[in-house]
C-alpha cells in the first residue's frame, strides 16, 4: 500500500507543478541600455536597431554558425556534409537494398 501511494505521488507531483513563465523580463546593462532577459538564458536588446547589430555581429561567431534546420547529415570535425533540401542526394533513404 505505502508502495502505490509513493508511485501515484510521484505520477501525480509533475502536474501539480506550476508551469514556469516564459515572458521575458525586463532589465538594463551596466551601462543603461534596455534589455529582454528570457528563460532560456538568452538576451536581446529592446531597440530594435541595436538587436539588429547585434544579430549581424554575433552571425560572425563560429559557434552560431550551425546547419540549416532542414538539412540532413552530419559533420565531425569537418568530415561529412549537410544534404539541404534540393540536393539529389535529400531524402533518399537507405542504399542497403535489405533496406529498401
Amino acid at each position: 500500500m505505502k508502495r502505490l501511494c509513493l508511485i501515484a505521488a510521484l505520477v501525480a507531483l509533475p502536474a501539480l507543478a506550476d508551469e514556469l513563465p516564459r515572458t521575458p523580463l525586463a532589465a538594463s546593462t551596466v551601462d543603461g541600455e534596455k534589455v529582454r532577459l528570457f528563460p532560456n538564458g538568452r538576451w536581446e536588446y529592446v531597440d530594435p536597431a541595436k538587436a539588429e547589430a547585434a544579430r549581424k555581429l554575433a552571425a560572425d561567431y563560429p559557434e552560431n554558425q550551425t546547419r540549416p534546420i532542414d538539412s540532413q547529415g552530419i559533420m565531425v570535425g569537418g568530415v561529412g556534409r549537410y544534404v539541404t533540401p534540393g540536393d539529389k542526394d535529400y531524402n533518399r533513404g537507405s542504399l542497403n537494398p535489405k533496406l529498401r
